[in-house]
Order: C-alpha cells, then sequence, then structure tokens
C-alpha cells in the first residue's frame, strides 16, 4: 500500500507538472510565432506601399527604429505584371539574387491565384495597382522562420528535461512526502493489530464458558446462539490481523520459484465438492509449467478465498477458473455468473473493507465480514501483481490476478 501511494503520489505530480510545463511552452511558442507573423505582415505591408508608390516620410511604421531595423534586414523581390500578361522581376532588394528561383516561385504563386499567403519559406501579397496590373511582393522568411522553429525545439527539450529532472525530483522526495499518511496509515495498522489482540482473550473467555455452558445445558439455543457469534468474531479478529500483516511494508512472506497452476490445482481441490453441492460445476483451465516468484502460503490464501467468494456468490452456471500467459505476464482469474450484473464502480469497490454491493451480498445470506477480497489484494499486491474485477459477458464476473511470470508456457485441460 505505501508503494501504492507513492507511485500515485509521484504520477499525480508529474502529470500536474507536465500538464503546467506543456502549456508554458505552448502558449510561449504560440505567442511567439503570432507576433513573428504580425512583424512579417507589417513589414511587408509597408514595403508594397514603397514599391508602389515611394517611401512616405510620415509612414509610421518607417519612422520607429524596430521598423527601420526590420525594413533593412529584409530580403525581398516582387513581380509585376501589366494588363498584357507580360512580367517583370525587381531583384534590386533580394540577397543572393537568382533570377530563375525567383521567377519558378512567382509563377507558382500567380498560377495558383491566391492573393496572399506563404509559399515556401516566402510571405507573399499579391495587389493591384491604380496605373493598371498586378504587383506580388515576396518577402523571404526564412530567417525569422527557423528562429521560431529554434525556439520551439529548444523548448521542447527544455521541457522534457524539466519533466525528467521533476521526476528525479519527486521520486526522492516522495517517501517524505507522504510520511505523515504513512505514518496514520502504520498506526491504524498497529491498532488493529492490537486491538485484535486484545480482543482474543475476551473472547477465548466467552468461548470457554459457553462449552461449560452447554455441558450444563446442552440444549439451550442461547448457548449455541453465544458459541456461533463467538466462532464468527474469532473469525473477524483473524482476518484483520492476517490483512493488516499483508499491508505491512516489510509483510514475512518466504518468496520462492512456483508453479502458478499448480498451487491453484492444489487449494482448488476441496472447493469443487462444495460448487457441486450449491448447484455449480467448477472447471480447471489451468496452463503448464506457468512460474512465477511468489510466497506459496499466500498464494493458496488466494485462491481459496477468490473460490469461496464465488461459490458463495455465484449464481447458477459453471465456475471457471483459469491461469494462462499474456506475454511476461502470468494470469489467473475465477469467473462466474452471478444474480445481478455490477457496474464499473461497484467492481471497482469490491476490493474496500467491509464493501458490499447489495442486500444479496448480506452477512445475514452469506457468512463472511466483507474483507475477504480487501485480503485478496493485499495478497496480491505483496507478490508484485496486480488484481482486478470485471463484467464479462452477460451477467459473468470475472477476477483476474496478474503476475510477473518467471518462464513456462502451454496449457492442460
Amino acid at each position: 500500500m505505501i508503494r501504492k501511494l507513492q507511485r500515485r503520489f509521484i504520477r499525480i505530480a508529474l502529470v500536474a507538472l507536465t500538464v503546467a510545463m506543456v502549456a508554458v511552452v505552448i502558449t510561449v511558442n504560440v505567442a511567439n510565432y503570432f507576433s513573428v507573423r504580425r512583424e512579417m505582415e507589417d513589414t511587408i505591408a509597408f514595403l508594397m506601399e514603397n514599391e508602389e508608390s515611394g517611401a512616405k516620410p510620415g509612414n509610421p511604421f518607417g519612422k520607429t527604429k524596430h521598423g527601420r531595423n526590420l525594413v533593412s534586414e529584409s530580403s525581398w523581390f516582387s513581380v509585376y505584371e501589366d494588363e498584357k500578361g507580360r512580367q517583370i522581376l525587381n531583384l534590386e532588394n533580394m540577397a543572393d539574387a537568382d533570377a530563375e528561383t525567383a521567377k519558378s516561385l512567382a509563377e507558382a504563386v500567380l498560377l495558383a491565384g491566391n492573393a496572399s499567403g506563404f509559399w515556401q519559406d516566402y510571405l507573399y501579397r499579391k495587389t493591384t495597382l491604380a496605373r493598371g496590373g498586378t504587383m506580388t511582393l515576396f518577402l523571404n522568411c526564412e530567417t525569422k522562420l527557423t528562429a521560431v522553429k529554434t525556439l520551439a525545439l529548444l523548448s521542447f527539450f527544455a521541457c522534457l528535461g524539466g519533466i525528467l529532472l521533476a521526476f528525479l525530483i519527486v521520486t526522492l522526495a516522495s517517501r517524505r512526502a507522504v510520511e505523515p499518511t504513512i505514518r496514520n496509515i502504520e498506526q491504524q495498522k498497529q491498532f488493529i493489530t492490537n486491538a485484535s489482540h486484545e480482543l482474543k482473550t475476551p473472547l477465548t473467555v466467552i468461548s470457554t464458558n459457553m462449552e461449560l455452558l452447554q455441558m450444563e445445558t446442552p440444549e439451550n439455543q442461547w448457548v449455541r446462539s453465544t458459541q456461533k457469534q463467538t466462532a464468527q468474531m474469532r473469525r473477524l479478529v483473524d482476518e484483520l490481523v492476517y490483512l493488516s500483516r499483508m499491508e505491512e511494508e516489510n509483510a514475512p512472506l518466504n518468496m520462492e520459484r512456483l508453479d502458478l497452476s499448480s498451487v491453484v490445482s492444489e487449494a482448488a481441490a476441496p472447493f469443487s465438492d462444495m460448487a457441486a453441492f450449491r448447484g455449480n460445476e467448477m472447471k480447471l483451465c489451468l496452463a503448464e509449467a506457468l512460474f512465477v516468484t511468489g510466497d506459496r502460503a499466500s498464494l493458496e490464501r488466494l485462491v481459496s478465498t477468490l473460490l469461496d467468494n464465488a461459490v458463495k456468490y455465484a449464481a447458477e452456471g459453471e465456475i471457471t477458473v483459469r491461469t494462462g500467459a499474456e506475454g511476461r505476464t502470468a494470469v489467473f482469474s475465477v469467473s462466474n455468473r452471478v444474480a445481478k450484473p455490477l457496474t464499473d464502480e461497484q467492481c471497482e469497490r469490491l476490493f474496500q473493507r467491509f464493501y458490499r454491493t447489495d442486500d444479496s451480498r448480506s452477512k445475514e445470506k452469506q457468512n463472511g465480514f466483507g474483507i475477504g477480497l480487501a485480503i485478496a489484494s493485499a495478497i496480491v499486491e505483496k507478490n508484485g501483481g496486480n488484481i482486478h474485477a470485471a463484467m464479462t459477458g452477460e451477467n459473468t464476473l470475472c477476477f483476474y490476478c496478474r503476475f510477473p511470470k518467471a518462464g513456462g508456457k502451454g496449457e492442460r485441460r
């Protein structure tokens, strides 16, 4: 649970930081592009006025130092087309003038018929002259467009580097950040463990007294009822203690290389008759040599918990127990039909302590406490896997447990 909490903290922090950094990078680059685009539009507009009617001293764009610098640093050429379709190129203001390139560019733009736009690295604008004919001016924007692309590339790598650095910092600081929550969780676990141990003594005394009373009054229904409730209370205490221990960061597990199918087969054997007694058939579909690294005792309890849950709550039909490989993952699943389909939210909450979906899963109808699936979830996590529940097909509930595979393939039935 502590590792899951750390991973969740890291994930949330990184997502928030990534969204913020990406938003800043996009905003800066979009603002820079539109600023450069506006400068290029202003420059070409001023140049067209000069090309058409000569410089105007009163023009505000030409009077400013910034405007004059833009014009002096610009490289452009113009194409004049008279009413008879004859074209005249003006390359005086074109650095490294190439008549053939300019002519082919002008022909392509004039053929397209657009009044303005971009063509390759040139911004062009076409206007009709008062004296007749048209003029199309081409402004070389290669330098400015390259600067825009360079800024975008640098900001992208800066953002990526910032995210990686943030990941490193958040990972190193995550333990300290979640320390108060971890401390509260550990205190809760310690309280459950201590309370459970304290409850065992009075439960033992009550159970012993009830046994003595039963010897004196063997037919007393109150004595039998008290014994039954005492036994259930003791089971609940034992399960709470087990759950608390499984959720500890250093749970006492004996990790070894195991054949998952063999563990499932042995643990499932006692439940076949129980399923048949309740009108269900249990079907095993187990892969051969499906090895995982885990604790045998806890995995056996996992299988028993899921099968006990299936036998208790399954509607009429087949209970299917399956193991198999999906890439590098070993999968163990238990599926059965249910009387009423569960929603996705209900499937997610099944692993919460004491959660019950509806009255059909109440303690009055079934002998359970609502923490079995919470124990199953803790076992899977401690063995390096993950578990989830989902509705598959019509009214079929399936529990999937996935573990890192240690090798093996094939299937036997």
